[in-house]
């Protein structure tokens, strides 16, 4: 029986790149030196992409790909894809959020903990020998009784929420629509900040969200506010976060991710109440396998013709099939 023949435009993990050569006729896109010829040569005869959501497909690149049915993607996020085109087309898409929903959790709780409790700098307190020099490190605030405000709720948020419960910490968070969840709703960013003395961003990113978290935001949160972002670097109006940063209108704020990686401005950086952290959440060899692994699961499921295991839409009936 001949193979599907499938594109990649990044390849997955090494596990799931072995089961697909075994099931699959790959066509090696991102290592192509003349990208538009092999697109134009191998494009019409693939039915499936293997993609990541750092590796951009536009419409462009759909026209060269007629026989398209569904791009699996083997990250959480996916800006650089058109996803209107994609449906548009009754093109499926897939994505891993499930798989590195716990690993992104904990990443939020270390950064919550680390900035508020100074973790780097007292860190570095004791390393220097400034603790012998100068004794105590002063004295922080505790965990106990504060609020944080999650700014998407969907299976990661929620997970960063149960998290944060056995701290002793009030929970709120914003969403389209209020939900069945034990936490208290806020109709917007804005009002979550203004109730919240911690605000974790775990929204998704695009055009939707884009600079959400701007100026008047940020200082809502006020001067001894933290701010926790484990979405994308552009949700955030990052001029004002240096801003209010700087000035201390906002108190701390701890970053897996930016506006410009993996070179994020130094007047960010260097700030001594920002605690960093290299856009790594998920970045653990078993979440990656995972999260790889949905790729490889999805695409058996669709051409298998069972339900993709993590749609990012649902399409109609008339929508492109086997």
């Amino acid at each position: 029986m001949k193979k599907r023949d499938v594109l990649v435009v990044y390849p997955a993990r090494p596990k799931a790149m072995a089961q697909l050569e075994e099931s699959y006729t790959l066509h090696r896109y991102d290592e192509a030196d003349d990208k538009q010829a092999f697109l134009a040569e191998y494009g019409p005869r693939c039915e499936a992409i293997v993609t990541n959501g750092h590796a951009a497909l536009t419409r462009a690149h759909l026209d060269h790909l007629p026989n398209l049915k569904i791009v699996c993607c083997s990250s959480a996020g996916f800006e650089p894809i058109d996803v209107d085109a994609l449906q548009e087309r009754g093109i499926w898409l897939t994505n891993s959020s499930v798989a590195l929903c716990d690993d992104v959790a904990d990443m939020a709780l270390l950064l919550t903990l680390a900035t508020r409790r100074q973790l780097v700098a007292a860190h570095e307190y004791v390393r220097s020998g400034d603790w012998g020099r100068k004794g105590m490190y002063p004295l922080l605030s505790s965990m106990s009784g504060k609020r944080v405000g999650i700014a998407g709720i969907g299976t990661i948020g929620q997970a960063i929420a149960r998290r944060f419960e056995p701290l002793g910490l009030e929970i709120g968070y914003t969403a389209r629509s209020a939900r069945d969840l034990p936490w208290s709703y806020f109709p917007d960013v804005q009002a979550l900040a203004e109730w919240a003395d911690i605000l974790v961003a775990i929204v998704p990113g695009g055009a939707a969200t884009q600079g959400m978290f701007n100026k008047p935001v940020l200082e809502a949160l006020g001067p001894t506010g933290s701010f926790i972002n484990v979405a994308r670097g552009s949700v955030v109006d990052e001029p004002a976060l240096i801003e209010a940063l700087s000035t201390g209108k906002l108190g701390s704020a701890a970053l897996d991710v930016y506006l410009n990686e993996p070179n994020p401005n130094p007047a960010l950086t260097q700030l001594p109440n920002v605690t960093l952290y290299p856009h790594h959440a998920s970045g653990t060899v078993e979440t990656r396998d995972a999260m790889a692994q949905t790729v490889v699961d999805n695409l058996a499921a669709f051409f298998a013709g069972k339900p993709l295991f993590t749609p990012v839409f649902d399409l109609p009936e008339t929508a492109v099939s086997l």
